[in-house]
């Protein structure tokens, strides 16, 4: 029998199981398998993804672990780099408000505003199809037809391919994510697969959003999803450049100063990062 001492926290919903390098070794289980049993909302403690701080990167102050509930490794999550920030704060792993955390999208640099919110410089777009990568000609308004429905779907990488479609009509986003999500998800056109987001333009800075997340399904909130979307927005001239993301766990602000003339434009989010468990869990 083995005790682990365990944190869950969650961003807008999104939530994360997060247990410190020195507990993990206690496992002698490889990171994939125990991501897949803690994650589990039956039989383990029941998260969206695992985290696993790494205090000796290659690069920037600190690194992660960081795998979804099923053992896959995503690039990058803007949910879990919030709660990781403050994860890391408070437990003196790092010394600074404001630090550079890397990831497999690169390094990327979470502040904890005085509000407790935290702000995520989440680096610049990949919109390159080659890169992101998408198999299509073009990633903007790219025309896929399923089950005799017509999208128009583009394609934005946030260090994490995403698939962003615009609804004008009155359609459940939520609805949608579910049948089209596992769907768009698998489709060749993402060799690597896709999270999918479904949106719905309220204003010029305020849209809703439901998001089937790559390797989890639908999620509460997805902020790499929220990125992508505000990134699309505005290149299709559907939003202005600071936008309220309304998901299904609550808001988050996204701000990019990108056009389709100029994207070399950092994205920055900002959100709530909540703890909701402290624990131990015998393995």
């Amino acid at each position: 029998m083995t005790k682990l001492k365990l944190t869950k926290m969650h961003g807008l919903g999104n939530d994360f199981v997060i247990l410190d390098y020195s507990e993990y070794e206690k496992t002698k289980m490889a990171m994939p398998a125990l991501a897949i049993k803690l994650c589990d909302r039956n039989f383990g403690v029941g998260a969206d993804g695992m985290i696993i701080p790494k205090l000796k990167p290659e690069t920037g102050d600190i690194g992660w672990y960081f795998y979804n509930s099923d053992g896959t490794i995503p690039q990058m999550c803007g949910n879990g780099i919030r709660c990781f920030a403050k994860y890391a704060k408070h437990n003196n792993l790092v010394k600074s408000n404001k630090f550079n955390v890397e990831t497999l999208a690169g390094i990327i640099t979470p502040e904890i505003l005085a509000d407790g919110n935290v702000r995520v410089n989440m680096s610049m777009p990949i919109l390159e199809p080659e890169k992101i990568p998408f198999n299509g000609e073009y990633n903007l308004n790219y025309d896929l037809e399923l089950d005799y429905k017509k999208f128009k779907i583009n394609a934005v990488s946030m260090g994490n391919p995403h698939c962003v479609i615009f609804i004008n009509d009155d359609s459940d986003l939520l609805e949608l994510a579910k049948t089209y999500g596992p769907k768009i998800e698998n489709r060749p056109l993402f060799p690597e697969k896709t999270n999918v987001e479904f949106a719905k333009v309220i204003s010029r800075d305020e849209l809703d959003l439901r998001v089937f997340e790559r390797g989890c399904g639908i999620t509460l909130a997805c902020g790499t999803g929220a990125c992508a979307t505000v990134v699309a927005g505005i290149l299709n001239n559907l939003t202005e450049h600071k936008v309220k993301v309304n998901l299904l766990g609550g808001p988050l602000i996204v701000e990019w100063q990108g056009s389709s003339g100029n994207t070399q434009h950092d994205v920055f989010m900002s959100g709530p990062a909540e703890y909701s468990l402290f624990a131990e869990y015998i393995l």
